[in-house]
């Protein structure tokens, strides 16, 4: 494996690791109803995870590698600091389309600082410079306007509504796709 490690002004995005600190923090985020409110799945218990996070490195180990889930923590506390969120970039279909796709989630006491975006902007940085990619896409439920704003700083477009992409808690919801191209994106963020 080779481990990525993004730096930013204020936030570092790397590897998760097995262990109770990151296990805990993801469990912060995932099992918080209020967070997981906009996450395409159910909130999550403690085992599920460190089951997560044992799949996460799983995932880092392949090769190539097409699936990046990752720890967030702020740079000041240093490579033992306790993950506020996480970021996912996934690989889409064959390498020839260079295509991916983001996503990024923070513990509820982290919102409304500006993190979302910093994290968004180094996966951005890092999908088309690191790996060379043309384009990436977000998903997102409607109602997520914080997320939606994000995005749209950072220049992603919106492609339109894809209507009942999702069953989950007993209904079906809507989601909307966003994207951004290589050519977009200004090197450096």
């Amino acid at each position: 494996m080779h481990p990525v490690l993004l730096t930013g002004p204020r936030l570092t995005i790397r590897e998760f690791h097995h262990v109770p600190r990151d296990i805990d923090a993801l469990h912060a985020i995932f099992g918080d109803p209020e967070t997981a409110r906009f996450l395409p799945f159910e909130p999550r218990d403690r085992e599920d995870c460190a089951d997560q996070v044992a799949l996460y490195l799983e995932e880092a180990e392949n090769h190539p590698r097409t699936v990046y889930r990752l720890a967030v923590t702020l740079t000041e506390e240093g490579e033992d600091a306790v993950p506020l969120g996480n970021a996912v970039l996934g690989v889409e279909g064959v390498e020839s389309q260079r295509a991916a796709f983001i996503g990024y989630a923070l513990r509820r006491d982290a919102w409304g600082r500006g993190y979302a975006t910093e994290i968004a902007r180094l996966l951005c940085d890092f999908g088309f410079g690191t790996l060379d990619l043309h384009r990436l896409a977000a998903r997102l439920d409607p109602q997520n306007l914080a997320s939606a704003r994000v995005l749209r700083k950072l220049g992603f477009q919106l492609e339109g509504r894809l209507r009942h992409d999702l069953h989950l808690r007993g209904a079906w919801h809507d989601a909307l796709q966003y994207s951004l191209l290589a050519d977009e994106w200004p090197t450096g963020g």
